[in-house]
């Protein structure tokens, strides 16, 4: 069954950093463009940042420029999202999701998660002192 596992959330101090993993299983990853999503409490999923399948281009919401990062392997089927300078606000569970895009090499944050493939099971991410 093709799937997407994530690893990498945990419990942060105000300005620590994390690095989310997700592993692309029984699918090969590189014609999908990859979001990472965060869901604080009783909200809905926001993209984040995108990775396009090559991984020439990203794109990251104006409050995570400059501290998040995000990358890929595709020999090995992985995407990472590096997270640094955490604050309060970047608290919550994050998803990767991935979107079938073999003809584009690029990268947009588009309101929505219905087109996406493949979704990881989430991942807490906990910022506080």
């Amino acid at each position: 069954q093709a799937k997407f596992v994530e690893s990498g959330g945990g419990l942060v101090q105000p300005g620590g950093s994390l690095i989310l993993s997700c592993v692309a299983s029984g699918f090969i990853l590189e014609p999908y463009r990859i979001i990472w999503f965060r869901q604080a409490p009783g909200k809905e999923r926001v993209g984040v940042s995108c990775v396009s399948r090559s991984n020439i281009m990203t794109t990251y919401l104006d409050s995570k420029k400059g501290r998040f990062t995000s990358s890929r392997d595709n020999a090995k089927n992985v995407v990472n999202l590096q997270m640094t300078g955490l604050t309060h606000e970047d608290t919550g569970v994050y998803y990767c999701a991935a979107e079938w895009t073999p003809f584009l090499d690029i990268c947009a944050l588009s309101p929505g998660t219905g087109r996406y493939d493949y979704w990881g099971q989430g991942t807490q991410v906990t910022v506080s002192s």
